[in-house]
């Protein structure tokens, strides 16, 4: 099931839509997922740490949610910054539709949800939000993070969050070895995870 979660394009099993009520931005919303999606019933608790810890985001420029299942970092994003382009990024085409009702739902207009290969070459990111999928695996969570974190623009920063017992401090080791011209730090402990900050240094291109 974990998997299927992170690598299927489309799903198997019948799509059997749910509503459910939760808070993003700081108000009530009612939104629909579905199953076969990573936390169908409720926004999980790893993505709750690093919403209740990141900095308001940018106003405007591109912005990017890196594996959003139904979307509550995109649509959070989008709510503080409705000046901005939010790019939801999934291998699932369950979840991109999600994001997609989601947004109609909501009355925004400012988000892509669109797989990774979807993303034109030219843009870069004034920041990035992630509750990356870390039960893909050492290779493919490195592989990810090797192709985005080089798209944050100058002086940038991309927010991770990580539970402690599946390899947020080894992450961050190597995040610190494999990129250079990033600044990493811990920024906040809670709840079992760990919220990551990478920021790009003022000389990177």
């Amino acid at each position: 099931m974990e998997g299927e979660h992170y690598f299927s394009a489309q799903p198997a099993g019948e799509l059997a839509l749910r509503e459910i009520d939760v808070t993003l931005a700081g108000s009530p919303y009612r939104v629909v997922t579905s199953s076969k999606i990573f936390s169908p019933d409720h926004v999980d608790t790893g993505t709750q740490v690093l919403l209740a810890n990141v900095p308001t985001p940018p106003p405007d420029g591109d912005l990017l949610d890196l594996g959003c299942g139904w979307g509550p970092i995109a649509l959070t994003l989008a709510l503080e910054s409705p000046r901005a382009t939010v790019w939801a990024v999934d291998v699932n085409e369950r979840a991109l539709d999600l994001v997609r009702r989601n947004s109609h739902m909501m009355g925004l207009d400012n988000i892509n949800a669109c797989r990774p290969e979807d993303v034109p070459d030219h843009v870069r990111f004034a920041t990035i939000w992630s509750n990356p999928p870390i039960r893909v695996g050492k290779e493919v969570l490195h592989s990810m993070l090797q192709h985005w974190l080089p798209r944050l623009r100058t002086e940038a920063e991309a927010w991770l969050v990580v539970q402690k017992n599946l390899g947020s401090d080894s992450l961050q080791r190597w995040l610190d070895g494999e990129f250079p011209t990033l600044e990493v730090s811990r920024t906040t402990t809670a709840k079992g995870f760990r919220v990551l900050r990478a920021r790009t240094t003022p000389h990177d291109d």
